[in-house]
């Protein structure tokens, strides 16, 4: 009898384990307080990938200059890789019907503490006018690695960041309407003639110390409902009983 309550037991335990971990596996679908803020300003435009996927692009190309605030769903270790691009000529390098080098310049703050300094990685992939010859001016290119913003590209030979100040950038007037404190602008060795650069970092953990749920893979689980409601259903509530039929 006792070894019959030992199994007993035994597999009681191991059923409790077995739904406790699936609990565990299975989470919640993310809410909104979940995500994390991303100011991003960049001369003259950028593309910013978070785990591999492209989740913000510049909406304008050249000027007027503009921030980018959009709301990320962080996942750690985070991967955090950017294509910079200062507007110029693809031949020659220029800007302003050929009249100017333009200058660059990159700037990124999360709302869990990540900033943007000389530990990112950052390589040119486009510079000229070469040498700064505006009388016969060239470009010379890298081509992009098409994985470049991959969790597992190795950027390990790439050299660090460069961080400039804010004098030197010159943003303009949408910068200072937001949160950039503790972050500096970067870039590749010469802000002037690199016209296209790759930024790479990862975020081994939240740096304002803050734990948060690991919402990787939702496309691969059916994930358990909110709690508490929490929150208006799009549309309204006036379509009766057809639309309370509709899942979360």
């Amino acid at each position: 009898m006792m070894n019959q309550a030992l199994i007993a037991g035994a597999i009681g335990f191991a059923l409790v384990y077995h739904a406790t971990s699936l609990a565990q596996q299975v989470p919640r679908k993310p809410r909104i307080e979940d995500t994390i803020k991303a100011n991003v300003y960049a001369d003259n435009s950028f593309k910013l990938y978070v785990n591999g996927e492209l989740v913000a692009v510049d909406s304008i190309a050249f000027v007027p200059h503009n921030v980018v605030s959009v709301d990320v769903l962080p996942a750690y270790p985070m991967t955090i890789a950017v294509m910079g691009i200062d507007n110029a000529d693809p031949e020659t390098g220029m800007e302003y019907a050929n009249t100017n080098i333009g200058d660059g310049g990159f700037i990124l703050k999360l709302g869990d503490g990540t900033v943007t300094n000389a530990t990112w990685k950052a390589k040119k992939f486009s510079w000229g006018p070469i040498d700064g010859d505006v009388k016969n001016p060239r470009v010379e290119n890298i081509p992009l690695p098409k994985d470049w913003f991959a969790i597992d590209f190795d950027d390990s030979k790439w050299p660090s960041a460069k961080e400039f100040t804010e004098e030197v950038v010159g943003p303009k007037e949408p910068f200072f309407e937001h949160d950039f404190t503790g972050a500096k602008f970067i870039w590749s060795d010469d802000i002037k003639l690199d016209n296209l650069v790759l930024f790479r970092t990862v975020v081994k953990s939240p740096p304002d110390g803050k734990d948060r749920p690991d919402f990787r893979g939702l496309t691969d689980v059916v994930p358990q409902r909110s709690g508490g409601g929490g929150g208006r259903r799009g549309g309204g509530g006036t379509r009766g009983q057809r639309g309370s039929n509709r899942s979360n």
